[in-house]
């Protein structure tokens, strides 16, 4: 689709959805929204984790700082940007976090996905917790609803979406299909999720529980999403190299952006900041791709490492890209 084509695409979208509701972004609620970034431009700065060891989805903490899942290291490490610092606390045995997010009181919540848990850990205390998922199922992507409290998470292996009422500790589990694997929260309260490995979007209304499902185009490989200010959800589509938007009211794909690097790029991670500027990464070409919705032109950002490695990016509330090398062991910021 042409700049111009995307442009209109979206200017139309952003009228259609001026509805009332809570402004999500960022992929639903991490617990910190992101902001609007007073300037950009384009620079890269990247710090080595202590432990780089598959480190992995950066969250950000309501007092800035950056929380990292180090799966294969089996700990959770925390960045200070005003000290370049690092800070880590290592995880029950087993746990291996995938998963993170940082809730609206600076507590951690991760995705154990080595032993179908979702942990607990309080930064101030040091008190790390425990809640295992009735049927395991490999707890992968988390986002928290905007009630505070409620935590949902894909299941990759299982094969199911999980939800964590976290003030009591109950699960509740439903069953779907295609790997689930990123997620977000739509402005009516649905659950979205990519269906990796049948190409399609996955839709859980948890008022009743009942599931639904966007088709996309065979080869797609939907993977991660993030809802956008106005409502609208963007998803990258790992195996055409695309970027679609999608109207969840209308329940439709509405935009398609072929990224720079063509269908072999492997468009992974994808976030939203506070303007409704869209950022994906292109994971086999080592670069971040900044899409202004506005003219609906690209921006290419090269990364100053090869092989990094992104699958999780968030935005901070200055407007502050961060993303997690997983395979460079670099935790990386773009302004």
């Amino acid at each position: 689709m042409t700049a111009s084509l995307v442009r209109a695409a979206l200017l139309a979208l952003a009228a259609c959805l001026a509805l009332p509701g809570p402004l999500l972004a960022g992929g639903s609620d991490y617990g910190t929204a992101p902001g609007i970034p007073s300037a950009f431009s384009g620079q890269v700065s990247e710090w080595p984790v202590p432990t780089p060891e598959f480190a992995r989805d950066p969250a950000v903490a309501p007092d800035g700082s950056i929380y990292i899942a180090v799966m294969r290291g089996n700990r959770v490490a925390r960045f200070d940007p005003a000290t370049a610092s690092f800070r880590e606390w290592p995880m029950p045995r087993g746990h291996l976090p995938h998963g993170l997010l940082v809730d609206r009181r600076g507590i951690v919540w991760t995705t154990g996905n080595g032993n179908g848990t979702v942990g607990r850990l309080d930064p101030a205390s040091g008190d790390i917790r425990e809640f295992r998922t009735p049927s395991g199922g490999g707890p992968h992507t988390i986002v928290l609803a905007g009630d505070g409290r409620t935590l949902w998470f894909t299941q990759q292996s299982g094969n199911r979406i999980g939800r964590l009422d976290t003030a009591t500790g109950s699960f509740t589990e439903y069953p779907t299909s295609g790997g689930p694997y990123g997620i977000a929260l739509d402005r009516r309260g649905l659950v979205w999720f990519c269906r990796m490995g049948d190409d399609r979007l996955g839709i859980l209304d948890p008022r009743t529980g009942a599931m639904d499902a966007l088709a996309l185009p065979e080869g797609s490989r939907p993977r991660r999403m993030a809802a956008a200010p106005d409502g609208s959800l963007w998803v990258t589509l790992y195996g055409s190299g695309k970027l679609v938007r999608v109207d969840p009211a209308a329940r439709r794909v509405v935009a398609e952006v072929d990224l720079p690097a063509g269908a072999g790029g492997g468009p992974y991670a994808v976030t939203v900041d506070g303007a409704g500027t869209v950022w994906a990464n292109e994971i086999h070409a080592d670069t971040v791709v900044r899409l202004d919705p506005v003219d609906g032109r690209p921006r290419v950002i090269p990364l100053p490492t090869r092989d990094a490695g992104i699958r999780k990016m968030v935005v901070d509330g200055a407007g502050r890209l961060w993303y997690m090398g997983s395979h460079n062991g670099r935790l990386g910021m773009i302004r």
